[in-house]
């Protein structure tokens, strides 16, 4: 049961909902599309690439990408880490999904999950998290162009 200001702000928000989604998408292509061509990046994993192996898949079954990626730092876990603490507009974070553009490395941030820093099948150590906020698409480009080494 949500107590009535909840709902009001429920209700607020759902009125800019599909603006704020559009946004984070039309943001997140953008990041995504920067990281697949820089070098020290190894994989991008954002279904509105077409080089994701669903992309096909994924545009008949959606009607948005949504502003959600990962991608695989080319690097140490050191490297990794300094990239993480080089960036400025994109913050840490382990709850993703607001209007801010937020980053987690599992590896770094809950290192049982990937165990104790070995790369496993289903967590790459280097795996990188992305939820693309709304800030502009040419600043969030720049931020993570300065961090990544």
């Amino acid at each position: 049961m949500l107590s009535p200001f909840d709902c009001y702000l429920v209700g607020r928000g759902v009125k800019t909902l599909p603006a704020r989604m559009k946004h984070h998408e039309e943001n997140a292509v953008a990041i995504a599309r920067f990281l697949e061509s820089h070098s020290r990046v190894a994989r991008v994993y954002y279904p509105g690439l077409e080089s994701h192996p669903q992309h096909d898949l994924a545009s008949e079954q959606m009607s948005g990408y949504s502003g959600m990626l990962s991608f695989e730092f080319d690097g140490t876990s050191i490297e990794l880490e300094a990239f993480l603490e080089g960036l400025e507009i994109f913050t840490p974070g382990a709850s993703l999904g607001g209007v801010e553009s937020l980053v987690e490395a599992p590896s770094l941030m809950i290192p049982d999950a990937v165990g104790h820093g070995e790369a496993t099948a289903e967590i790459p150590e280097t795996l990188v998290r992305v939820s693309v906020g709304l800030e502009d698409a040419d600043d969030l480009r720049e931020d993570l162009e300065t961090a990544l080494p």
